[in-house]
C-alpha cells in the first residue's frame, strides 16, 4: 500500500538534524537555554530545539533579551516570548542596560551574554544554544581579514565555546540562513526583523548585504561556505599549535617578582610564530590583556634585535630583558 505520509519539510528537517547533533553532547536529564530574539535564525532554533530537547529529557527554555534600544523592543521581546511558549517552551524576558565601550554593537553584546550567562546560572541549564549561521561565520571571517587582526580573529566561531564556565553551542554553524528562515515559513513561524539588521552604519550589516553580494556575484557562488572552511581549518591549526605552545611554555617559564619570566635562548630558538605566539599567551594568561601585532613585535626585539633598550609599555604590564630572561611584571 503507498505510504501518503506527508514528507518532512527539507529545511525543518536540517535545522532539526543539526539541533539533534548539539544536543547528543549533552547529558540527558538537563537544561538547555536557547538565545531567542525572535528573527528566524533564534525562532527556527528555538521550534527545532523544542521537537529534539523532549527525545533526551532534556528541559529547554527561552531567553529574549530586551535591549530596549529602539522603540517597541519590549513589546518585540513579548511577542518572541509568545511564540516560544506556543511551542512549547518556557518562556523568559529579560531587559538589559546597554553601557560600555566598544560601540553599541559590543556593548549589547556584552550586555546579552552577561544576561544570559545569568539566567542559566540561575535555572541550572548546562548550555546555551544561539542561532549563528554559516553566514553569521562568513560575516565574521571578512571582519577579522579587513581588520588585520590575523588568524585568531579569522577563526570566527567555535560550534562549542566556554562562556565563563556554561556551555556556549552554535549548532547552526553549517546552516545557511536562508534555511533558517525557509525552516520558519514551512513552520507557519512569523519571524521578527530586528531593524538593526538592516542599518549600513554597522559593519556586519555592509558585510552582509554589501560586500558579500558583491564576492558571489564577481567569484562565483560559495564564498559564504569558502569563508567558513577557512575558519574551521583555520581553528584546527590553533588548537594543534596551542597544544604545542603550552608544552613548550611549561619549560622555559618561571615566576618572577610581580610577574612571570621567559627564557630568552628558548624564545629564540623558536620559529618568530611560535616565539610570537609564547609572548601573547604569557600577557593573555597572567595579566588578562590581549597584544597587538605591533606590541607583539616590539617585545620580540628584546630577543631578536637586542641593544640595551629598557622596558616596554604594555597593557596590564611592562617588559624588560634582564640578562637570559623576558621579565614581564604588573604595572
Amino acid at each position: 500500500m503507498e505510504d501518503r505520509r506527508p514528507s518532512l519539510n527539507p529545511a525543518i528537517a536540517e535545522v532539526r538534524l543539526a539541533v539533534r547533533g548539539a544536543l547528543a553532547t549533552l547529558e540527558q536529564g538537563g537544561t538547555v537555554i536557547v538565545a531567542l530574539s525572535g528573527g528566524a535564525d533564534s525562532l527556527a532554533l528555538a521550534a527545532a530545539t523544542a521537537f529534539e530537547a523532549p527525545k533526551k529529557g532534556i528541559r529547554a527554555l527561552s531567553v529574549t533579551v530586551d535591549h530596549g534600544l529602539q522603540e517597541g523592543s519590549a513589546d518585540a521581546a513579548a511577542a518572541a516570548a509568545a511564540k516560544a511558549q506556543a511551542l512549547g517552551l518556557e518562556a523568559i524576558v529579560v531587559r538589559v542596560d546597554v553601557v560600555g565601550d566598544g560601540g553599541p554593537e559590543a556593548a549589547a553584546r556584552d550586555a546579552r551574554y552577561a544576561a544570559l550567562r545569568q539566567e542559566a546560572a540561575h535555572s541550572g541549564a548546562a548550555a546555551i544554544l544561539t542561532g549563528h549561521t554559516l553566514d553569521d561565520q562568513a560575516e565574521t571571517v571578512l571582519l577579522g581579514l579587513a581588520r588585520g587582526a590575523g588568524a585568531t580573529s579569522m577563526q570566527g566561531m567555535a560550534v562549542a565555546s566556554d562562556l565563563e564556565g556554561i556551555t556556549l553551542l552554535r549548532p547552526l554553524l553549517a546552516v545557511r540562513r536562508k534555511t533558517t528562515r525557509a525552516a520558519c515559513v514551512a513552520a507557519g513561524l512569523e519571524v521578527w526583523d530586528d531593524p538593526h539588521n538592516s542599518e549600513p552604519r554597522f559593519a556586519r550589516v555592509r558585510v552582509r548585504e554589501r560586500v558579500l553580494p558583491v564576492l558571489e556575484a564577481e567569484l562565483g557562488p560559495g564564498i559564504a561556505e569558502a569563508l567558513a572552511r577557512t575558519a574551521e581549518q583555520l581553528r584546527e591549526d590553533a588548537e594543534a599549535f596551542d597544544e604545542m605552545i603550552h608544552e613548550t611554555i611549561e619549560d622555559i617559564v618561571e615566576p618572577a617578582e610581580a610577574g612571570i619570566s621567559v627564557s630568552v635562548p628558548a624564545l629564540a630558538a623558536n620559529p618568530a610564530a611560535v616565539r610570537n605566539r609564547i609572548i601573547r599567551l604569557v600577557v593573555a594568561s597572567e595579566f588578562h590583556e590581549s597584544l597587538t601585532r605591533t606590541q607583539t613585535l616590539e617585545v620580540a626585539r628584546l630577543i631578536t634585535d637586542w641593544k640595551g633598550q629598557g622596558p616596554i609599555d604594555l597593557p596590564g604590564c611592562s617588559a624588560r630583558r634582564i640578562g637570559q630572561r623576558l621579565e614581564f611584571t604588573a604595572r
